[in-house]
């Protein structure tokens, strides 16, 4: 075998091996990759059916119900436009309330009820996450006063 040959083989196997590996880091990053959706987005059918994601919005009033007995507690979060119940059995940060913004990991069980893992409440007075702003932006709901 000539060396240029020789050269090319050894360039087109690197090339190979290189996209291997390549789709095997993208496909062990996919598992792990959470996306964002607002209630609108879930409305709209467009959340993942069976798959962990977040959802954000505002915790909506008069709608948070806790289980006598027990750690779960049930509350409604909206974006303006639209709503999503959520289920959590655990405990909620301090700064949890109604009417404040609240970002929830977990997944939308078959009766559309959103089952949330983890509850991140924010932490300031001023501090809003960049998705759950903009989808309040999206929904007409944002007030000034919320995030500078």
């Amino acid at each position: 075998m000539k060396p240029k040959h020789r050269r090319l083989l050894f360039t087109a196997v690197g090339i190979v091996l290189l996209a291997a590996a390549v789709g095997l880091v993208l496909s062990a990053l996919e598992e792990n990759i959470v996306f964002f959706h607002s209630p609108s987005d879930i409305a709209a059918a467009k959340a993942p059916a069976g798959r962990t994601f977040r959802l954000g919005g505002l915790v909506a009033e008069d709608s948070v119900a806790r289980t006598a007995g027990s750690s779960t507690v049930a509350f409604t979060v909206t974006d303006g436009s639209a709503e999503v119940r959520v289920s959590f059995a655990g405990i909620l940060p301090d700064l949890f309330r109604e009417g404040q913004g609240v970002v929830t990991e977990g997944k939308l069980n078959t009766d559309g009820t959103f089952i949330a893992t983890e509850v991140l409440a924010k932490h300031d007075e001023t501090y809003m996450p960049p998705e759950v702003a903009e989808a309040l932006k999206d929904a007409g709901h944002w007030r000034e006063e919320d995030g500078k």
